[in-house]
């Protein structure tokens, strides 16, 4: 499922991460690559989809997370 899916509060992995070469090099620099573990901590619509990823409080506009398919737990 697409990250924009993914409700609050629920832990999952990254599976694939799609988009052209300067949002790959972009979305790879922050840490979000493929099998990385991560939580959701807020996703309301038409908000920033907040996840929490390597330790880190990553903030992801709506098109760059609908392009991250993820699997929760």
């Amino acid at each position: 499922m697409k990250l924009t899916l993914s409700k609050a509060n629920t832990q999952g992995r990254i599976l694939s991460v799609s988009g052209d070469d300067h949002f790959m090099n972009r979305i790879t620099s922050i840490g979000i690559t493929e099998g990385t573990p991560f939580q959701t901590v807020k996703n309301d619509r038409k908000m920033p989809v907040l996840i929490y990823l390597r330790e880190t409080l990553i903030s992801l506009n709506r098109a760059d997370a609908e392009r991250i398919e993820v699997e929760t737990v």
